[in-house]
């Protein structure tokens, strides 16, 4: 199961590929031939469908496929663009996302939470609700891997599978849109250039709303299935079970707090990821074994993520560049298509990804080569040049960049894919909305929308728990809960 976990955080991963032009460099996209999607398209399905049909054979093989796609793909790029820089580009964001997924996970791993087992609906309902909150400052990964045992052992006496379905839902998915740290899609957004807490800032009502939904709803079955475990004549008391809740690994929250504090440093070049490996380094070796033990800590899922995000991140390049070629032309041009079309792949092919290629393609439906030179020359002269003339897009795109990248116009040089963002923060925010939101809810709606998913899944079946099968999932609970609220959203805030 590990294999699956892994397959399904790399898709995440498989995100920090694009690569970003600065500025003065050329930045003309390149022709890209639809041919050169396959590579993607082939080691996506197969993370997504091997492990199902031939678990063992994906296991020894799963490296060669990776790195064998993704040599074709960077074979090409090179010999057909010749730009490596946007390659070398990639490779920096791989490693950014590696380390934070890795110092996450590894210091999560030292934290053990027991909670006696006789938690009710208000109990379930406000440990879900932390769990919401947590997700954004732990990662989802993070704070599923340490709440999901202790809300086990919490409802081990009338333990159904709606617990866990719940669980993933909030905790593992919806409840980390907010902060980079949250979900992986955020995260490669604050890589382009979107600032850390603009998500929740520009968000957090529609965040509330569905969150909101989707808890009012838990709280009413799992109300209804307390009513009928109190009736079962075979029940256990709740004043009979007498267990302390107990905390282990505190310490390792220090650790936390220095890896959020880390995301913060910008410069110099990758001092934030060494900042992040010493905490994750302190955070293993001052753990006590028992307690790695407790949580069936193992290093596996990392490695089996490091090894097909290679790939991952190398098939993408074309595909991201062929998406922001044909954007214009596609059809996709409103806010509420952009959140039905992200959201969707985004239950079927992780959304990490997914998030990319909307992101690419907003950008190629909006920011032209135009846009961009005129900004570049404001950038150049520091706004001098700005005057009443100057159309209000440009004015707001520079507007952006001199709040939030003050320190890259002072130097008169930005990324490419910042001024990008800032455009549509700037102009179309609503898209980014549309795009980051989806992104990271949508991922909620199968087994592979999101890296922790299966993994809780797994947790909870060790742990004894009956789960839902992949079409259970999707038509017991994904349908009749998710896509009310998410049809809400969109109806409210997307319609336009």
């Amino acid at each position: 199961m590990s294999i699956i976990r892994a397959a399904l955080k790399i898709s995440l991963l498989l995100s920090g590929i694009s690569s970003i032009a600065f500025a003065g460099e050329a930045s003309a996209v390149p022709q890209v031939p639809s041919t050169m999607i396959l590579p993607f398209a082939v080691l996506l399905a197969a993370i997504a469908v091997v492990p199902f049909v031939h678990g063992a054979w994906w296991k020894n093989n799963y490296p060669a496929v990776a790195v064998g796609l993704g040599v074709v793909a960077v074979a090409w790029y090179l010999l057909a663009t010749g730009n490596e820089e946007r390659i070398l580009e990639s490779g920096k964001e791989y490693v950014s996302f590696v380390v934070l997924i890795g110092s996450l996970f590894i210091v999560s791993g030292g934290i053990l939470l027991r909670i006696s087992g006789n938690a009710g609906p208000f109990g379930n309902l406000i440990l879900l609700a932390t769990g919401a909150v947590a997700a954004n400052i732990l990662g989802t990964t993070g704070a599923s891997i340490i709440l999901i045992r202790p809300y086990l052992h919490a409802n081990k006496y009338r333990l159904r599978p709606f617990h866990i379905v719940f669980f993933i839902f909030v905790v593992s998915n919806m409840g980390g849109a907010l902060t980079p740290i949250g979900d992986p899609p955020i995260f490669l957004g604050y890589l382009k250039g979107i600032p850390f807490f603009w998500v929740l800032s520009s968000a957090w009502y529609m965040w509330l709303l569905a969150i909101g939904i989707v808890l009012a709803v838990f709280f009413a079955v799992d109300y209804l299935s307390f009513r009928k475990f109190e009736t079962s004549p075979s029940r256990i008391p709740m004043s009979e079970v007498h267990e302390e809740a107990k905390v282990n690994g505190l310490h390792n929250v220090f650790f936390l707090a220095i890896i959020v504090l880390a995301l913060f440093i910008g410069h110099p070049l990758f001092f934030r990821e060494f900042v992040m490996i010493l905490a994750a380094v302190g955070s293993y070796f001052s753990t006590k074994n028992e307690i790695h033990k407790a949580n069936a800590f193992t290093f596996a899922p990392l490695k089996e993520v490091a090894i097909l995000f290679v790939g991952i991140f190398a098939t993408l390049v074309p595909v991201l560049d062929w998406i922001e070629m044909h954007a214009a032309s596609s059809g996709i041009s409103t806010p509420g298509q952009f959140f039905w079309g992200t959201g969707l792949l985004s239950s079927m092919l992780d959304n990490a990804p997914t998030y990319l290629n909307s992101l690419s393609a907003s950008v190629g439906l909006f920011v032209g080569q135009n846009i961009l030179s005129q900004v570049n020359r404001l950038v150049l002269s520091h706004g001098s040049e700005l005057s009443a003339l100057t159309a209000v897009e440009i004015r707001n795109t520079f507007s952006v960049l001199a709040k939030y990248h003050g320190e890259l116009v002072a130097a008169g040089s930005v990324p490419q894919s910042v001024v990008q963002v800032s455009y549509l923060m700037g102009n179309r925010d609503v898209y980014l909305k549309a795009i980051s939101l989806s992104a990271v809810f949508f991922g909620a709606g199968t087994y592979i929308g999101n890296g922790p998913n299966f993994m809780v899944k797994a947790i909870a079946e060790e742990a004894g728990a009956v789960m839902p099968s992949f079409f259970g999932y999707v038509g017991r609970y994904a349908v009749p809960v998710l896509l009310p609220t998410f049809i809400l959203v969109w109806f409210v805030f997307f319609r336009s």
